[in-house]
């Protein structure tokens, strides 16, 4: 795929990332020529659609559904034997992702085989950079989304998350139209998908790497292991960039540019800037926690950080205590814009006796 990065500018800093991220004015976020609800709106408008999704992501909604998460993380781990070899990436996070993304949307467990083969299909056609490859994988995405949304509008269809979002009412009183349903929900599951298996893979990369990090995290809070899970993907940072465009002259990434620009934010190269963070590759949760730009900063800092953040700790707690995980071979990076890793062969362990 053509990096666009070589055509625009790109800021990589930590400093400068920073500066674009919250200042919304200058550097606006309506960069695609689709619709994008929320992440594709500015100002007033992105806050009040801020406002009324936020109730999906609150903390009773989190807390309600972690019981939900570690049945799901059981059921894919639980019939797995001690030898097992596997993918972390292709085999483990991306049926992890669908399954929990499922739980918390209440969609069908029928809809499994369909949103993996369509998470292949995306990363194909990101990887291809061909826009009509693009479209075509979105066009098929938003097929899947709109029938959802239509069983959700049928008589007696189950009251569950997105049958909520469905008939939610914004703040003049009405139910949001077909074309932002679709894009919420393609907001919601369409990029996190894709996300959440490529965390799990960093996740289980790091903790493959060197055995002892495992029996450290198995001791961890639930806090601690939520600050060890974020500032792993702070040093192996899955979400590489986004894009913005300029609303006025200014100088951005060392070049004057003209109002109209797009420009990309490396969040990979901001996150290790050795300005801020010295040895980009130190493992420093507490010390780097409050400078950690994995799910950005400013108004459009990613809305389901908690969702994200649930669903790493209840899968790493899920592994570490039922295995030893064990490298399985050299696994193989993933090719920009995606990060972390395409696919990384680990085997699952019995663990050891405790000692006595």
């Amino acid at each position: 795929m053509t990096d666009h990065r070589a055509e625009r500018p790109v800021v990589r800093t930590h400093a400068e990332a920073v500066a674009v991220a919250q200042d919304p004015d200058t550097y606006s976020s309506r960069v695609s020529r689709f619709l994008q609800v929320p992440n594709g709106m500015d100002g007033a408008e992105h806050a009040a659609m801020r406002r009324l999704l936020a109730p999906f992501l609150s903390p009773a909604r989190m807390a309600a559904l972690r019981p939900a998460l570690e049945r799901t993380a059981a059921g894919l781990l639980d019939p797995l034997a001690d030898g097992t070899a596997l993918d972390a990436v292709g085999d483990l996070g991306s049926h992890y992702a669908v399954r929990a993304q499922s739980a918390w949307l209440g969609w069908s467990p029928g809809l499994e085989d369909e949103l993996i083969a369509w998470m292949a299909a995306n990363h194909e056609a990101t990887r291809s950079g061909e826009l009509a490859r693009t479209r075509e994988v979105a066009e098929r995405f938003d097929r899947i989304i709109a029938a959802i949304i239509a069983a959700r509008r049928e008589p007696g269809a189950a009251h569950d998350l997105t049958w909520e979002l469905v008939h939610t009412r914004d703040e003049d009183g009405r139910t949001l139209p077909d074309p932002v349903l679709v894009s919420i929900l393609r907001n919601w599951t369409g990029g996190d998908l894709g996300s959440l298996a490529l965390c799990a893979g960093v996740v289980v990369g790091w903790l493959v790497a060197d055995g002892s990090r495992q029996d450290e995290w198995r001791g961890l809070d639930d806090a601690s292991l939520d600050a060890a899970i974020d500032e792993v993907l702070r040093i192996d940072d899955p979400f590489t960039s986004n894009r913005r465009v300029t609303t006025r002259e200014v100088r951005v990434a060392g070049r004057d540019v003209p109002a109209g620009t797009q420009l990309v934010i490396d969040w990979t190269r901001a996150n290790r800037d050795p300005a801020v963070f010295g040895d980009p590759d130190r493992y420093d949760p507490a010390g780097n926690a409050d400078r950690n730009l994995v799910y950005g900063t400013g108004p459009h800092a990613c809305p389901g950080r908690s969702l994200a953040t649930l669903e790493l700790r209840v899968l790493t707690r899920a592994l570490l205590s039922r295995f030893r995980l064990e490298s399985g071979g050299r696994g193989v990076r993933a090719l920009f814009p995606l990060g972390g890793w395409e696919s990384l062969p680990v085997v699952l362990r019995a663990p050891r006796p405790a000692a006595h």
